[in-house]
């Protein structure tokens, strides 16, 4: 079985590769790699097969084709100075043509066949004239590729609030539907800047932390729930899923705080008490209510 290797790619891609040609390779070596737009020149930066086996590769098809020459890495800089290059140009031309668009990045194939152009816009943009102008001072194939402020975040690299690289550019490999809803599940300010990333959008932890807080919140009386506690039969008004705590309301208005550790066994019953373990012949009747679902 052929070794699995991860590469890091151009800017803050990184993805895995075969090393099927068994070459011998050690940590920061630079090789050429096959990518689905053709060759391209990276870094090797992940061998330990328990640490690859921990981020779960799945299915690797593409391989390392050789470790980087000295020519190699001198066509590398060469591309660079032309991607700058074409950089200027490329937003020179999307100004004299006031083209509504914001180019992004660009990329020259290692080949150095295409030059791709990534651009936001708002809205479709009519770029052949632009093209048109590119081909004629590039000699090349052209390529303009559209994306979102998701993908020019991932592309681009940065750092989060919480202060690490993004989780886009570094182990997040696909983009998940995020909603408010899933901010208020969690109990967070809904305060934009508070809950977007540098994108502008609503922060991808909302979405893979979700099932975290769920689990945290299905330990917890909901709201309204009626609790037997040393001060009497207490209403739940308000829960914090970070601490674990719920806040409680006896029949005298009084506040109380109560930790998951100290609540009265389950199950809670929303709008009335919990069944006495005594039942009906114990001290206290059962007050009346709904039954919970078995």
């Amino acid at each position: 079985m052929s070794e699995i290797v991860q590469v890091a790619l151009r800017g803050s891609r990184r993805d895995f590769f075969l090393n099927s040609r068994h070459l011998w390779l050690q940590l920061n070596d630079r090789v050429v790699v096959q990518t689905e737009h053709g060759e391209a020149i990276g870094r090797v930066i992940l061998k330990d097969p328990g640490l690859l086996e921990l981020k779960r590769p799945g299915n690797v098809t593409r391989e390392i084709i050789r470790k980087a020459t000295e020519e190699d890495l001198d066509l590398e800089d060469h591309l660079a100075q032309r991607e700058s290059e074409a950089f200027e140009y490329c937003r020179e031309r999307i100004g004299v043509r006031e083209l509504k668009m914001d180019l992004s990045e660009v990329e020259a194939s290692f080949t150095g066949h295409r030059i791709t152009f990534y651009f936001l816009a708002e809205h479709r943009v009519d770029f052949r004239e632009l093209v048109k102008d590119l081909a004629a001072r590039f000699q090349t194939r052209i390529e303009l590729r559209q994306i979102g402020v998701r993908d020019q975040a991932k592309r681009l690299d940065g750092c989060g609030p919480c202060g690490r690289a993004f989780c886009c550019s570094t182990w997040l490999r696909d983009f998940h539907p995020v909603t408010l809803r899933m901010a208020r599940e969690q109990q967070l300010t809904l305060n934009p800047t508070k809950i977007s990333g540098t994108c502008g959008r609503l922060m991808c932890c909302l979405a893979y932390e979700l099932n975290l807080y769920r689990e945290g919140a299905a330990k917890l009386p909901p709201l309204g729930a009626q609790l037997r506690t040393g001060k009497g039969l207490c209403t739940v008004f308000r829960t914090e899923l970070h601490q674990q705590v719920v806040w409680v309301r006896d029949s005298d208005g009084q506040e109380h705080r109560i930790t998951q550790d100290m609540l009265p066994p389950g199950p809670w019953l929303r709008g009335g008490a919990v069944p006495d373990p005594a039942g009906p012949n114990g001290d206290d009747d059962e007050p009346p209510g709904d039954h919970p679902d078995d």
